[in-house]
Protein backbone atom coordinates (compact mmCIF):
# COMPACT_ATOMS: atom_id res chain seq x y z
CA UNK A 1 0.00 0.00 0.00
CA UNK A 2 1.10 3.51 -0.73
CA UNK A 3 2.69 5.31 2.18
CA UNK A 4 3.97 2.16 3.89
CA UNK A 5 7.56 0.89 3.65
CA UNK A 6 8.28 -2.30 1.72
CA UNK A 7 8.85 -4.85 4.48
CA UNK A 8 10.04 -7.52 1.97
CA UNK A 9 13.17 -5.54 0.96
CA UNK A 10 16.26 -6.85 2.68
CA UNK A 11 18.47 -4.41 4.50
CA UNK A 12 22.01 -4.36 3.08
CA UNK A 13 24.72 -5.85 5.32
CA UNK A 14 26.56 -3.16 7.19
CA UNK A 15 30.10 -2.47 5.91
CA UNK A 16 32.56 -3.17 8.69
CA UNK A 17 34.16 0.03 9.85
CA UNK A 18 37.92 0.40 9.47
CA UNK A 19 38.41 -2.30 6.79
CA UNK A 20 40.77 -0.20 4.69
CA UNK A 21 42.94 0.51 7.72
CA UNK A 22 43.55 -3.23 8.15
CA UNK A 23 44.59 -3.63 4.52
CA UNK A 24 46.79 -0.55 4.71
CA UNK A 25 48.44 -1.75 7.93
CA UNK A 26 49.19 -5.14 6.36
CA UNK A 27 50.74 -3.45 3.35
CA UNK A 28 52.95 -1.28 5.58
CA UNK A 29 54.08 -4.34 7.54
CA UNK A 30 55.04 -6.12 4.31
CA UNK A 31 57.09 -3.11 3.22
CA UNK A 32 58.75 -2.98 6.64
CA UNK A 33 59.72 -6.65 6.40
CA UNK A 34 61.06 -6.08 2.89
CA UNK A 35 63.32 -3.21 3.98
CA UNK A 36 64.51 -5.18 7.02
CA UNK A 37 65.44 -8.02 4.66
CA UNK A 38 67.32 -5.62 2.37
CA UNK A 39 69.20 -4.19 5.34
CA UNK A 40 70.20 -7.63 6.54
CA UNK A 41 71.36 -8.59 3.03
CA UNK A 42 73.57 -5.50 2.95
CA UNK A 43 75.60 -6.96 5.83
CA UNK A 44 75.91 -10.46 4.32
CA UNK A 45 78.57 -11.76 2.01
CA UNK A 46 77.60 -12.13 -1.64
CA UNK A 47 78.26 -15.87 -1.48
CA UNK A 48 75.72 -16.32 1.34
CA UNK A 49 73.08 -14.35 -0.53
CA UNK A 50 73.60 -16.43 -3.68
CA UNK A 51 73.37 -19.66 -1.69
CA UNK A 52 70.12 -18.46 -0.09
CA UNK A 53 68.57 -17.58 -3.46
CA UNK A 54 69.60 -20.93 -4.94
CA UNK A 55 68.25 -22.90 -1.97
CA UNK A 56 65.01 -20.91 -1.93
CA UNK A 57 64.37 -21.32 -5.64
CA UNK A 58 65.03 -25.06 -5.37
CA UNK A 59 62.71 -25.55 -2.39
CA UNK A 60 59.66 -23.48 -3.35
CA UNK A 61 57.07 -24.97 -5.70
CA UNK A 62 54.63 -22.65 -7.43
CA UNK A 63 52.41 -25.07 -9.32
CA UNK A 64 49.96 -27.63 -8.02
CA UNK A 65 51.38 -31.07 -7.51
CA UNK A 66 54.69 -29.69 -6.34
CA UNK A 67 55.97 -28.79 -9.81
CA UNK A 68 58.53 -26.04 -10.11
CA UNK A 69 59.02 -23.42 -12.76
CA UNK A 70 60.72 -24.71 -15.85
CA UNK A 71 64.45 -24.02 -15.74
CA UNK A 72 65.75 -21.60 -18.31
CA UNK A 73 69.13 -20.14 -19.05
CA UNK A 74 70.21 -18.62 -15.76
CA UNK A 75 73.35 -17.91 -13.79
CA UNK A 76 72.07 -19.47 -10.58
CA UNK A 77 73.71 -22.87 -11.13
CA UNK A 78 77.08 -21.48 -12.16
CA UNK A 79 77.00 -18.95 -9.33
CA UNK A 80 76.17 -21.60 -6.76
CA UNK A 81 79.05 -23.71 -8.03
CA UNK A 82 81.32 -20.68 -7.74
CA UNK A 83 80.14 -20.10 -4.17
CA UNK A 84 80.79 -23.72 -3.24
CA UNK A 85 84.26 -23.51 -4.75
CA UNK A 86 85.03 -20.28 -2.91
CA UNK A 87 83.96 -21.81 0.37
CA UNK A 88 86.02 -24.94 -0.30
CA UNK A 89 89.01 -22.79 -1.25
CA UNK A 90 88.73 -20.79 1.97
CA UNK A 91 88.53 -23.98 4.02
CA UNK A 92 91.53 -25.45 2.21
CA UNK A 93 93.51 -22.26 2.82
CA UNK A 94 92.80 -22.48 6.55
CA UNK A 95 94.00 -26.08 6.66
CA UNK A 96 97.19 -25.46 4.70
CA UNK A 97 98.07 -22.34 6.68
CA UNK A 98 97.37 -24.06 10.01
CA UNK A 99 99.52 -27.07 9.12
CA UNK A 100 102.20 -24.75 7.80
CA UNK A 101 102.37 -22.98 11.14
CA UNK A 102 102.40 -26.26 13.04
CA UNK A 103 105.35 -27.42 10.93
CA UNK A 104 107.16 -24.08 11.33
CA UNK A 105 107.31 -23.32 7.60
CA UNK A 106 108.38 -19.74 8.15
CA UNK A 107 110.39 -19.55 4.93
CA UNK A 108 107.47 -20.72 2.81
CA UNK A 109 104.98 -18.18 1.49
CA UNK A 110 101.36 -19.44 1.47
CA UNK A 111 98.72 -17.59 -0.54
CA UNK A 112 95.12 -18.17 -1.67
CA UNK A 113 94.65 -17.58 -5.40
CA UNK A 114 92.17 -18.47 -8.12
CA UNK A 115 94.41 -21.38 -9.09
CA UNK A 116 94.47 -22.84 -5.59
CA UNK A 117 96.47 -22.52 -2.39
CA UNK A 118 100.07 -21.87 -3.39
CA UNK A 119 103.15 -22.66 -1.35
CA UNK A 120 106.09 -20.78 -2.86
CA UNK A 121 109.57 -22.17 -2.21
CA UNK A 122 112.61 -20.18 -3.23
CA UNK A 123 115.05 -22.20 -5.34
CA UNK A 124 117.82 -21.64 -2.77
CA UNK A 125 115.80 -23.69 -0.26
CA UNK A 126 115.89 -26.70 -2.56
CA UNK A 127 118.72 -26.50 -5.11
CA UNK A 128 122.20 -25.28 -5.74
CA UNK A 129 122.58 -22.56 -8.38
CA UNK A 130 121.80 -23.86 -11.86
CA UNK A 131 121.18 -27.38 -10.58
CA UNK A 132 118.08 -29.52 -10.74
CA UNK A 133 119.04 -32.13 -8.15
CA UNK A 134 117.74 -31.52 -4.65
CA UNK A 135 120.26 -30.38 -2.08
CA UNK A 136 120.46 -32.10 1.31
CA UNK A 137 118.95 -29.07 3.07
CA UNK A 138 115.77 -29.53 1.04
CA UNK A 139 114.88 -32.88 2.60
CA UNK A 140 113.57 -31.73 6.02
CA UNK A 141 111.44 -29.04 4.34
CA UNK A 142 109.95 -31.44 1.79
CA UNK A 143 109.31 -34.01 4.53
CA UNK A 144 107.09 -31.47 6.30
CA UNK A 145 105.28 -30.60 3.07
CA UNK A 146 104.77 -34.29 2.32
CA UNK A 147 103.10 -34.65 5.71
CA UNK A 148 100.75 -31.77 4.93
CA UNK A 149 99.79 -33.24 1.56
CA UNK A 150 99.18 -36.65 3.13
CA UNK A 151 97.02 -35.09 5.83
CA UNK A 152 94.87 -33.03 3.48
CA UNK A 153 94.80 -35.53 0.59
CA UNK A 154 93.93 -33.10 -2.17
CA UNK A 155 95.34 -32.76 -5.69
CA UNK A 156 98.69 -30.97 -5.82
CA UNK A 157 100.42 -29.45 -8.84
CA UNK A 158 104.18 -28.79 -8.66
CA UNK A 159 105.46 -25.99 -10.90
CA UNK A 160 109.10 -25.18 -11.56
CA UNK A 161 109.99 -21.58 -12.47
CA UNK A 162 113.26 -19.88 -13.46
CA UNK A 163 114.46 -16.36 -14.18
CA UNK A 164 115.19 -15.21 -17.74
CA UNK A 165 118.94 -15.85 -17.66
CA UNK A 166 119.66 -18.48 -20.35
CA UNK A 167 121.17 -21.77 -19.29
CA UNK A 168 122.91 -24.39 -21.41
CA UNK A 169 124.61 -27.35 -19.75
CA UNK A 170 125.10 -31.01 -20.71
CA UNK A 171 122.02 -31.81 -18.59
CA UNK A 172 119.80 -28.77 -19.10
CA UNK A 173 119.69 -27.30 -22.58
CA UNK A 174 117.40 -24.43 -21.55
CA UNK A 175 115.26 -23.12 -18.73
CA UNK A 176 112.48 -25.43 -19.90
CA UNK A 177 114.54 -28.50 -19.00
CA UNK A 178 115.78 -26.96 -15.75
CA UNK A 179 112.35 -25.92 -14.49
CA UNK A 180 110.81 -29.25 -15.50
CA UNK A 181 113.64 -31.24 -13.93
CA UNK A 182 113.29 -29.36 -10.66
CA UNK A 183 109.53 -29.89 -10.50
CA UNK A 184 109.87 -33.60 -11.30
CA UNK A 185 112.63 -34.09 -8.70
CA UNK A 186 110.42 -32.51 -6.03
CA UNK A 187 107.58 -34.84 -7.07
CA UNK A 188 109.86 -37.88 -6.95
CA UNK A 189 111.05 -37.05 -3.46
CA UNK A 190 107.50 -36.50 -2.17
CA UNK A 191 106.38 -39.89 -3.50
CA UNK A 192 109.52 -41.85 -2.56
CA UNK A 193 110.71 -40.44 0.75
CA UNK A 194 107.51 -38.61 1.71
CA UNK A 195 105.21 -41.53 0.87
CA UNK A 196 102.71 -39.24 -0.86
CA UNK A 197 100.19 -40.99 -3.11
CA UNK A 198 101.50 -40.41 -6.64
CA UNK A 199 97.94 -40.09 -7.95
CA UNK A 200 97.62 -36.80 -6.06
CA UNK A 201 100.62 -35.19 -7.75
CA UNK A 202 101.58 -33.69 -11.10
CA UNK A 203 104.66 -31.72 -12.19
CA UNK A 204 105.30 -29.16 -14.91
CA UNK A 205 108.08 -26.79 -15.94
CA UNK A 206 107.17 -23.17 -16.68
CA UNK A 207 110.66 -21.85 -17.53
CA UNK A 208 110.92 -18.05 -17.28
CA UNK A 209 107.51 -17.26 -18.74
CA UNK A 210 105.48 -16.75 -15.54
CA UNK A 211 107.54 -14.33 -13.45
CA UNK A 212 106.27 -12.77 -10.23
CA UNK A 213 108.61 -9.79 -10.63
CA UNK A 214 110.47 -8.05 -13.47
CA UNK A 215 113.79 -9.71 -14.27
CA UNK A 216 115.62 -6.40 -13.91
CA UNK A 217 117.53 -6.88 -10.65
CA UNK A 218 119.26 -9.74 -8.89
CA UNK A 219 116.68 -9.66 -6.12
CA UNK A 220 113.77 -9.88 -8.54
CA UNK A 221 115.38 -12.69 -10.52
CA UNK A 222 115.82 -14.59 -7.24
CA UNK A 223 112.06 -14.19 -6.61
CA UNK A 224 111.30 -15.70 -10.01
CA UNK A 225 113.48 -18.76 -9.37
CA UNK A 226 111.02 -20.80 -7.38
CA UNK A 227 108.96 -23.95 -7.02
CA UNK A 228 105.23 -23.57 -6.46
CA UNK A 229 103.28 -26.33 -4.76
CA UNK A 230 99.63 -25.70 -5.59
CA UNK A 231 96.90 -27.34 -3.50
CA UNK A 232 93.78 -27.71 -5.65
CA UNK A 233 90.14 -28.00 -4.64
CA UNK A 234 88.97 -31.52 -5.52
Amino acid sequence: MAGYPNTNRRNPSPVPAGGWQIVYTGFILILLCFFIMLTSFASLEQSKITRFVHAFSSAVSVFSGGRNLEKGRTMINSESMMVDKEDAMAELFKKVRMLGRQNDLQQVDIQKTRRGIIMTLSDKLLFSSGQGELSAKAYPLLDKIAGIITTIRTRVEIEGHTDNVPIHTPIYASNWELSTGRAVNVLRYLTAAGKVDAKLLSAVGMAEFHPVAPNDTGENRARNRRVEIIFKVN
